[in-house]
C-alpha cells in the first residue's frame, strides 16, 4: 500500500503518449482536477485532446475541479460539446478565453443546466445566455467571478437578482462588464421598489460597469458583512448612487475605513479608503476603492465629486486625505476656469478632515483653489483642516502663496500650518 494524492492535476505538461482515460483507469477511487495552462506553458493539440478526451470519458463523473486558461477557437467546440452533461461531483470551474476577436458562447445546455455541488465559478470574456438559469441550481457557490463580460453577455440586474437569492453561502462576487453599452434598460426597471434581500455571508463585492446597473442591483440586495468594495465605473456626465451609499452605510466593518486616498492619471480617478492601521478585526482586505474610467482629466473630479457627494457615508468623518498623481502626464492642460470649483466641490464633504496631503503638481492646484477662499470664506471648505503637507522642493514657495489663506484661518479661529511631507 501506499499513499495516494487527494487530487489527480492532469497539466498541459502531461506527455504521455497514452490516452487519459487509460491513466485515469489506473487510479478508479480518485477526484479529479482537470488544468490547462496558458500556451507558454505547451502547445500540443494531443495533450489538449486528451483533456478534451477526460471530459468525454466514463471519468467525468470523478472531475471535482476544471481550470481551464487558454480557450481558443479552435478547442471551442471540443470543449463545448464534451461539457453539455451534468458533472456531479463538479466544485471548481474556471475558463478563461484567450482575448482577440474569439467570442465564443456557452450553450443553453452547459452542465446539463445545473451544477448543485459548485463553490467557486470563474468565467472570463465568455457570454452566456442562461446563466441565470444554471445559478438558481447552483445555491452553494461560494465564489461567482464573471470577467470582461461581453456586450453579448449582458446579464439584467433583475435577472441577476434573482439568482443571486438562493445564494446564501456567496462570499465573493465580481461582476465586470466589458464596455459601457451594457447597461440596463430604463424601461425595464420596476415602478415600485423591489422587495430587498440579505446576502448574508457576501464579504467582497468588485464591480466594473455603468452606475445605473450597480444602482439597479443595489435596490434589491444588502451585503452587512461586507469588508472589501472595489467599483470601477464607465465615465458618465451625471452620478446619482444613492444606492451605493446604502450599501456602505449598512456595512459595519467598513466604517473602520478612515483613511482617505485620490490617485489622478490621464486615464482614470480613483479613491480608496482603508484603516490607517491596516488591519481591523483580523481584515487585512478592508478596503472601499471607488474609481471612474476617464480620459478627460477636466472631467475626472466633478465625476468623483459627484459620488462623494454630501451623503457618502464615510467621507464627512475621514480625518486623513492623500492626493497622488501616479503618471507623468502634466496637470498644466487642465481648464483654469473651471478646476478651482471642482477642486472645491470635490473636498467639500471632508468637514472632519485633519491631514491633507498632496504631491508637487496637485499641491499647486489645491492651493490655488484654496486661496480663492479669502477672508470669511476661508473656512467654508476643510473647516476642520490642521496641516497641509506638500513636497519639499515646493514648500517654500506654496507656504509664500499661502500666507493670506492661513492668515485668514487664524483670524476665524481655525488655524492650520502649511509643512513638508516627506512621504
Amino acid at each position: 500500500m501506499f499513499a495516494s494524492p487527494r487530487h489527480i492535476n492532469l497539466r498541459l505538461e502531461y506527455g504521455g503518449h497514452r490516452p487519459m482515460s487509460d491513466v485515469l483507469d489506473a487510479w478508479p477511487l480518485l477526484p479529479v482536477t482537470l488544468v490547462s495552462m496558458p500556451s507558454g506553458y505547451g502547445k500540443s493539440f494531443r495533450r489538449w485532446d486528451n483533456r478534451v478526451g477526460a471530459l468525454k470519458s466514463e471519468h467525468y463523473k470523478r472531475i471535482r475541479e476544471i481550470y481551464i486558461f487558454d480557450m481558443t477557437n479552435p478547442r471551442w467546440q471540443r470543449f463545448a460539446a464534451a461539457m453539455q452533461k451534468p458533472f456531479p461531483e463538479l466544485t471548481h470551474l474556471q475558463v478563461w478565453v484567450s482575448l482577440g476577436d474569439f467570442v465564443p458562447v456557452l450553450p443553453d445546455s452547459f452542465l446539463g443546466g445545473s451544477a448543485p455541488r459548485l463553490q467557486q465559478l470563474i468565467l472570463r470574456g465568455l457570454p452566456f445566455p442562461s446563466i441565470p438559469k444554471l445559478l438558481l441550481s447552483a445555491n452553494g457557490l461560494v465564489t461567482l467571478t464573471l470577467l470582461d463580460i461581453p456586450d453579448s453577455g449582458y446579464i439584467s440586474p433583475d435577472a441577476m437578482a434573482t439568482a443571486l437569492k438562493v445564494m446564501t453561502r456567496l462570499e465573493t462576487l465580481v461582476l465586470q462588464f466589458r464596455s459601457p453599452r451594457s447597461r440596463p434598460d430604463p424601461a425595464s426597471r420596476p415602478l415600485s421598489p423591489p422587495t430587498r434581500f440579505v446576502l448574508p455571508a457576501l464579504t467582497e463585492l468588485t464591480f466594473k460597469g455603468v452606475y445605473g446597473y450597480l444602482e439597479d442591483l443595489l435596490t434589491r440586495i444588502d451585503a452587512p458583512l461586507l469588508y472589501y468594495l472595489c467599483i470601477t465605473f464607465f465615465m458618465n456626465l451625471n452620478f446619482d448612487v444613492p444606492q451605493l451609499h446604502r450599501l456602505i452605510s449598512h456595512a459595519e466593518v467598513l466604517r473602520a475605513c478612515d483613511h482617505a486616498e485620490v490617485l489622478i492619471s490621464h486615464l482614470s480617478i480613483q479613491l480608496s479608503l482603508y484603516p490607517k492601521t491596516g488591519v481591523v478585526n483580523h481584515h487585512s482586505l478592508l478596503k472601499l476603492q471607488i474609481k471612474v474610467d476617464c480620459g478627460e482629466l477636466d472631467r475626472q473630479l466633478s465625476s468623483l465629486a459627484q459620488i462623494c457627494s454630501s451623503s457618502f457615508p464615510l467621507i464627512p468623518t475621514s480625518e486623513d486625505l492623500e492626493i497622488r498623481k501616479y503618471d507623468d502626464l502634466p496637470l498644466s492642460h487642465w481648464k483654469d476656469d473651471m478646476e478651482n470649483a471642482q477642486w472645491l466641490e470635490f473636498l467639500d464633504p471632508f468637514c472632519a478632515l485633519k491631514n491633507l496631503y498632496l504631491t508637487d503638481q496637485v499641491a499647486r492646484r489645491v492651493c490655488s483653489a484654496l486661496q480663492e477662499l479669502s477672508g470669511g470664506r476661508a473656512t467654508e471648505v476643510l473647516p476642520a483642516l490642521r496641516n497641509l503637507f506638500v513636497p519639499g522642493f515646493s514648500l517654500r514657495t506654496l507656504q509664500e502663496a499661502m500666507i493670506p489663506f492661513v492668515a485668514a484661518r487664524q483670524l476665524s479661529g481655525h488655524p492650520m500650518v502649511v509643512g513638508r511631507w516627506k512621504g
